[in-house]
This record gives C-alpha cells, structure tokens and sequence, in this order.
C-alpha cells in the first residue's frame, strides 16, 4: 500500500551534555484494512519499521499547529546534536526548471539569512519537496506570500515570496504536488524563492542536508546535525560552507570541540588588535571572513574566529 509519506523523518535525542535518551515513542498505524490504532515502540527498533508497508506516521498536527503563525515553537527548546534518518536518498525538487543558488544560507549585510534563494521567473510553479499538510498559507512580513508544509517527521519546509497560492491550509499534499507560483512578493529583489528548512522553528543550512542538483540528493540517510548548521552568522551567504557530513554520535561530539569562535567587533578594534587579543593572524580572519586587509569593520560586526 502506497505510504501516505514518502518521507520519514527521525530526531532522536541523544544522551549528550545531561539529555536523556526517549525510550519509547507513539506512532498511529494504519493496516491494510484502514483501521487505526496508536502504537508504542521502543526507540532502539524504529527504524526496524517498514514505513510503506504499515503507514506507520507521527500525529504531525497533534502539537503546535498554529495556521496563522510563522513560527509556533519560539518557546521550544532544542538539543544538539539531533540525528535525522531519511528513508529516501532524493526529494522533489521545488522548481522546474535547473536549480541556481543565488544566495546562500549565512550572514548577508549584517542580518542572518536562514535559508537559500533559488532563481526563477515569476509565475514558474512551486512544488512540495515531500508529503505533508499545509500549516501556513499566507502573507508574512519579509516573506512576502509565503507556504509552509509540515512533513510526517516534524520537518517544515518554508516556501516564500510566492506571487499566488494553489493551496490553503489543512489541505494534504504529495510531494511534487504544485503549492503555488514563485514571484516577488514581500521583501525580494528580483524573482526567487526563498527556501527554509526549519525544525521546530530552528532553521537549518538547507545545503548542509540535500543538494540542490539535477540529482534532487539527500546527502545522507542517516546524519547528525550540530548546532553550527543553525548558526547563519557562522557561515556565509555568498559561498557554500564547508559541508563535511556527520554520520555518527561520535563524530557529531568531535565536531563540537572543533567549532568556530564568533568575535563581536568592539569600540577601538582593528584588524590588527582583533589579531592579538585571539591570537590568530590577520591573513586567517580575512580568509575566513571574506574580507580585505583594508576592510572597514563596524561595532557590532560579528566575525568568525578559526
């Protein structure tokens, strides 16, 4: 039988810095026969279960579905490193036509951008990147017209700066199923989708997790995900950050021990006493930075320290 999600998505919380591992977990399972029943199975076998064959999924609208809320969780609490488990090894893309990154998830003139910007012309159509239920269809300040699809794992993805919608809210859509047309609607220089790929309101760097290729890839079934991919300051928009993958626990708490220093510029800072008080050379914060030697740096400015 045809899986109502053609997606499943996991966030185990791991025992890391005091949290606790969930020892079970409550899914909704329909038979063969349509029939429903709430099922409870430990942690440790989830992915032992056949998705496609039971139907097994989580209530997606059970908690904070707000349909008139950008982002429900901001009294959420997330613990890093997540793991994400993908049953797939691509997703649909967004767009029709090649996917052109215009600009990245990162720092952009002082703010941070949370996701990408894909190029387009208006009118082209927007797909969902997977099943899910639309929470949000409507106009948000900076976004402009703007559909948020809650996936059958906890996932959102955000769709935004759209000129019309083809859905509305509680409609159930498959992926590559059309959400509306692109357009310039809101805060957008040009035509472009903006592109968010939130976790309970936490935006993840989309690249870090698929690439936006001919090949619609998932860069992994299984991967870990550290709090410096929901960190845009810590990254760039104008180049692809460094994407190396974390497919263990392991490697996950390695990589926290290796991560980036963030340097807020003070009243009488230069590069060069920048330089000394982090005893990293001046030639190292301009690479990392992509700045120039003769840069003029603002009060406030954050830069990233390696």
């Amino acid at each position: 039988m045809k899986s109502l999600g053609s997606l499943i998505f996991l966030i185990l919380s791991m025992h890391v810095f005091g949290q606790d591992i969930p020892s079970t977990l409550k899914v909704i399972q329909i038979d063969d026969s349509l029939s429903l029943k709430t099922i409870t199975t430990k942690i440790d076998t989830i992915n032992s279960l056949n998705v496609k064959d039971s139907l097994a999924i989580i209530d997606i609208k059970a908690e904070h579905w707000e349909t008139t809320v950008f982002n429900p969780f901001k009294n959420i609490e997330i613990k890093f490193p997540l793991q994400l488990a993908f049953t797939d090894s691509s997703y649909i893309s967004p767009i029709t036509r090649n996917k052109v990154v215009t600009s990245r998830y990162g720092w952009r003139k002082g703010r941070p951008h949370r996701g990408i910007d894909i190029d387009l012309i208006t009118g082209d159509s927007i797909l969902a990147m997977f099943d899910g239920i639309i929470r949000f269809a409507k106009y948000n300040t900076g976004h402009g017209r703007t559909v948020i699809v809650r996936h059958y794992n906890g996932l959102e993805t955000v769709y935004a700066h759209l000129s019309r919608y083809a859905v509305k809210v509680n409609d159930t859509v498959k992926q590559g199923q059309l959400l509306g047309k692109g357009g310039t609607s809101g805060n957008a220089r040009g035509s472009h989708l903006h592109l968010v790929i939130n976790y309970k309101g936490i935006a993840i760097n989309p690249e870090y997790l698929f690439d936006f290729n001919e090949g619609n890839t998932i860069r992994s079934k299984n991967i870990w995900v550290t709090n410096y991919w929901t960190r845009p300051y810590l990254h760039n928009s104008r180049r692809q950050s460094k994407r190396d993958i974390l497919l263990t626990e392991d490697e996950a708490i390695a990589s926290l021990k290796n991560q980036k220093r963030i340097y807020v510029v003070q009243r009488g800072d230069t590069l060069s006493k920048i330089s000394l008080k982090n005893n990293v050379s001046i030639a190292a914060i301009c690479k990392t930075n992509y700045i120039k030697r003769n840069a003029i740096i603002k009060i406030g400015q954050k830069l990233v320290i390696e």
